[in-house]
C-alpha cells in the first residue's frame, strides 16, 4: 500500500470523524446527560471499535473475493457498487438504523456504531483504495517471484490503513465533539453546518466512477 493510499484512508478517516452521523453527535448527547466532558472522549472508544468492526468486515471479503477473481473484475464490481450505493444515498439520505435508546452501555455503542458505519457505506468506501492496493502488491510479488507471500503482506498493509483511518476518525471526531460539548452547543448544526449526507453521496458516485475508469 502505497503513500498516496494511506493518506486517501487517513482523509476518509478524518471526513467520518466530522460527519455527525457517524458517533460525535451521539457521543456529545451522552456527554450533556452525564453533565461530564469525560463521558464524551468515554464514547470514542466503543465508537471506534465498531467502526473498525464494520472496516474489518469488508476488508475480509475483499480478501476473500481477491482469491477467486482477478483484481479487474474487483474493479469492476467495487465500481459498480460505489455508484448503486452512491445514488441510493442520494434517493434515501435518511435510510439507517433507528436507535430508540440515548442511554446505553459499552457494548451497545460499539453495535450502534457498526450499524451506522455499515448503513452509511463506510466499509465499501475504502474498498477501491484495499483493491488497487492488492493489485499493485500482486503485480510486485510477480516481478519478484514472491507471489506465494502476497497474502500475508495483503494482510499487514490493510491493518495498517485501517488503523490509521480509524485513529484519523477518531482524532478528527474527539475534538469536534469537546468543540460542541464545551463551546459551541448542538444548535450550530442549524446554524452553520451542510448537508454531510449530500456530501457523502456524491463522494460514492465520484469514486465509483474514478474506480470504473481508472
Amino acid at each position: 500500500m502505497d503513500v498516496w493510499a494511506l493518506l486517501l484512508l487517513a482523509g476518509l478517516g478524518a471526513y467520518h470523524g466530522v460527519n455527525p452521523a457517524m458517533g460525535w453527535l451521539f457521543a456529545v448527547a451522552l456527554g450533556m446527560q452525564e453533565r461530564d466532558r469525560r463521558a464524551v472522549l468515554r464514547a470514542l472508544v466503543p465508537i471506534a471499535i465498531g467502526h473498525e468492526l464494520a472496516l474489518v468486515t469488508v476488508v475480509v471479503a475483499v480478501l476473500g473475493l481477491g482469491l477467486l477473481a482477478d483484481s479487474s473484475v474487483l474493479h469492476l464490481g467495487a465500481g459498480i457498487a460505489l455508484v448503486l450505493f452512491g445514488l441510493f444515498r442520494f434517493l434515501k439520505p435518511r435510510a439507517h438504523f433507528r436507535w430508540t435508546k440515548v442511554r446505553v452501555n459499552r457494548r451497545e455503542l460499539t453495535w450502534w456504531s457498526f450499524l451506522m458505519s455499515t448503513a452509511h457505506g463506510a466499509g465499501l468506501m475504502i474498498a477501491p483504495v484495499l483493491i488497487g492496493a492488492g493489485a499493485v502488491d500482486s503485480a510486485a510479488a510477480k516481478d519478484h517471484g514472491l507471489e506465494a507471500a502476497r497474502g500475508g503482506i495483503d494482510v499487514v498493509t490493510a491493518g495498517l490503513g485501517l488503523l490509521l483511518h480509524v485513529g484519523a476518525m477518531i482524532a478528527v471526531m474527539g475534538v469536534v465533539a469537546v468543540l460542541i460539548y464545551d463551546r459551541y452547543g448542538l444548535s450550530v448544526l442549524r446554524k452553520a453546518w451542510i448537508n454531510l449526507d449530500w456530501v457523502w453521496a456524491g463522494a460514492f458516485v465520484g469514486a465509483g466512477v474514478l474506480t470504473l475508469f481508472t
